[in-house]
């Protein structure tokens, strides 16, 4: 790959598609975009062209992204009428930047195969914050070659860049990602409820924490948003329940028990059953304090 601008396709452009749109537009190159909602405004008053399908952004473009919620809506901007796959010329990169089924990846990029173009799932890790300062960890399945010639395009937008193997295993590592965050969420929530309804400082257990091998990337932001009580998204619970919902299903299929993922998928039930669907993922300590009838920040009675 060239250092010239190169014609981008990019389609979703919600908290994390917007912001890695942007990486790409401030790099130099002509962008072609799609998306469901409403236009974010600095994509609107950018370089980029708007398209009104999917199908228009896959004919013009030569790499083409995508960044949609879950595995049925990447199915439909592949393969429906107006869908990437109507659009497609022979040599063209498809770009699946979504988390979404490994089962379902492989069958998407057979059928982009056989059209003569070439398919890469790279889901990603580090949220809106990452998104926004381009330090995504991103997690690449499909062939090594074509994976060489759009690293440069995942530099821009990421810091940890790994070819894990064939389709499907980038999101295979995701759904791996996914259940570590989710376990470490659910260690730290426990951890400082646990502080708090001891009567200690849990801003203060949280800082003594974070000089020994208790620190973490969770600790240190999520532990954080349950100190201050901040659970605006972020990564919204809904999005991760559909992620671990991925982890369980595929853990029966592969005959393997994941029995604390199951119990983190039942606290952000629980949390959604409260109305928390929109909540961050680290409100999944409310969870936590319902059953405890106490909440991180209250004085002890």
């Amino acid at each position: 790959m060239t250092s010239q601008p190169l014609n981008i396709g990019f389609v979703g452009l919600g908290v994390m598609g917007a912001p890695m749109a942007g990486q790409l537009i401030k790099a130099g190159h002509q962008l072609f975009v799609h998306t469901r909602g409403k236009m974010p405004a600095a994509i609107a008053g950018s370089s980029a062209t708007q398209c009104v399908s999917a199908r228009g952004v896959a004919e013009r473009a030569d790499f083409i992204i995508l960044m949609v919620p879950d595995t049925p809506d990447v199915e439909a901007a592949l393969f429906s009428d107006k869908g990437i796959a109507a659009g497609l010329s022979a040599g063209k990169v498809v770009i699946d930047m979504s988390s979404i089924s490994p089962i379902a990846t492989k069958a998407f990029a057979q059928k982009i195969n056989a059209l003569g173009c070439d398919y890469l799932d790279a889901p990603v890790s580090g949220g809106e914050v990452g998104a926004k300062n381009a330090t995504l960890s991103i997690m690449v399945g499909g062939p090594e070659a074509t994976f060489e010639r759009v690293k440069p395009l995942f530099e821009l937008m990421g810091k940890n860049i790994t070819l894990v193997g064939g389709n499907g295993d980038g999101q295979t590592a995701k759904v791996a990602n996914q259940i570590i965050v989710a376990l470490n969420i659910e260690a730290v929530a426990e951890a400082l409820l646990f502080a708090a309804k001891a009567g200690a400082d849990p801003a203060r257990v949280r800082q003594a924490l974070m000089g020994g091998f208790a620190a973490s990337k969770i600790l240190e932001v999520h532990g954080e948003r349950m100190v201050r009580r901040t659970f605006a998204p972020g990564f919204r619970i809904a999005l991760h329940q559909k992620d671990l919902n991925l982890a369980l299903s595929s853990a029966r299929a592969l005959g393997v028990a994941l029995p604390n993922t199951a119990m983190a998928q039942e606290l952000f039930n629980s949390c959604v059953a409260h109305g928390g669907k929109a909540w961050d993922h680290s409100a999944m300590v409310r969870a936590l304090e319902m059953m405890a009838h106490f909440e991180i920040g209250q004085q002890v009675a």
